[in-house]
C-alpha cells in the first residue's frame, strides 16, 4: 500500500526533472548541430556537461562566502548591495567557475581545432551548470518554476555560454598563431562579457515594477537575438584554427 501511495509522488518528481532537463538538452543539440565542419565527440560533450555541474558547487561556495562578507559590510537595503551582489558575487562566481572548468577540459584538447568549437564547449559547460541549477530549483518549487526557467534562466545561461565561447575561440585562434597578448585579451573578455551580461540579467530581474518587467523582457529578447546571430555567424564562418584569420 505504501508503494502505491508513493508512486504518484515519484512520477511527479520525474516529470519535474524531465521538465528541468529538457530545455538544456534541446539548446545544446541546436548549438551542436550548427557545427558543420567537425562535430565534437559525445564523450567530450558529456565531460563538459559534467564540468558545468561541478562548477555549480564551486560557485555556490564562492557565493555563500562572499555573499556573507557583503551582507556584513554593505547595508542590504542599499542599491550598492544589489549591484555588488549580482555583478560582483553571483555573476563572477558562476561565470568564472564555468570558465575555469571549460579551459581545464578543452584548451589543450586535440579536438579543439576549429573556430566554432569554443562556442560548443562553452555552451555545453553553461548548460551543464543550468541543468543542475534548474533541477535544484524545480524540485524545490514545482512545475511552474520549470516553465518560467525554461524560457528565461536556462536559455540565459546558454546565451552567456555563447558569448563566452566566441571570445574563447578567438583566444584559441590567436594562441595557434603565437599571439599570446591577443589570446590573453580574448580569454579575459570570455569572462568579463558573460559576467556583465549575467549581472545585468539578474539585476534587472530583481527590480520591482511594470517598467522593469518590460525592461527585463526587452533585455532577454535582445540577448537571445544576439546569441542566435553569433551562433549562426560563427557556424557559417567556421574554419580550422591553423588557417584562421588574424584578429
Amino acid at each position: 500500500m505504501f508503494f502505491w501511495m508513493m508512486s504518484p509522488i515519484l512520477t511527479y518528481r520525474w516529470i519535474l526533472i524531465v521538465a528541468a532537463v529538457f530545455p538544456a538538452i534541446f539548446l545544446l543539440v541546436k548549438v551542436y548541430k550548427a557545427d558543420k565542419i567537425e562535430r565534437e565527440s559525445p564523450y567530450l560533450i558529456g565531460r563538459l556537461l559534467l564540468g558545468g555541474i561541478i562548477a555549480t558547487f564551486f560557485a555556490l561556495i564562492s557565493e555563500r562566502l562572499f555573499g556573507a562578507l557583503l551582507a556584513a559590510t554593505v547595508p542590504t537595503a542599499s542599491a550598492a548591495y544589489n549591484v555588488i551582489l549580482y555583478f560582483g558575487v553571483v555573476a563572477i562566481s558562476e561565470e568564472l567557475a564555468k570558465f575555469v572548468l571549460l579551459k581545464k577540459r578543452t584548451w589543450n584538447n586535440g579536438e579543439f581545432n576549429c573556430l566554432y568549437d569554443g562556442v560548443v564547449y562553452a555552451t555545453a559547460v553553461s548548460l551543464g551548470f543550468a541543468l543542475w541549477e534548474n533541477i535544484s530549483y524545480v524540485t524545490m518549487y514545482g512545475f511552474s518554476t520549470a516553465l518560467i526557467r525554461a524560457v528565461t534562466a536556462v536559455p540565459g545561461h546558454a546565451c552567456f555560454g555563447v558569448f563566452m565561447g566566441v571570445f574563447y575561440s578567438l583566444a584559441k585562434s590567436n594562441d595557434y598563431l603565437g599571439n599570446k597578448t591577443a589570446s590573453d585579451f580574448f580569454n579575459t573578455l570570455a569572462v568579463i562579457v558573460p559576467v556583465l551580461l549575467h549581472g545585468a540579467y539578474d539585476y534587472i530581474a530583481s527590480m520591482d515594477g511594470a517598467d522593469f518587467s518590460w525592461t527585463f523582457i526587452i533585455f532577454v529578447l535582445a540577448l537571445f537575438a544576439a546569441a542566435f546571430l553569433l551562433v549562426n555567424r560563427m557556424s557559417k564562418n567556421d574554419r580550422y584554427l591553423s588557417r584562421s584569420w588574424r584578429t
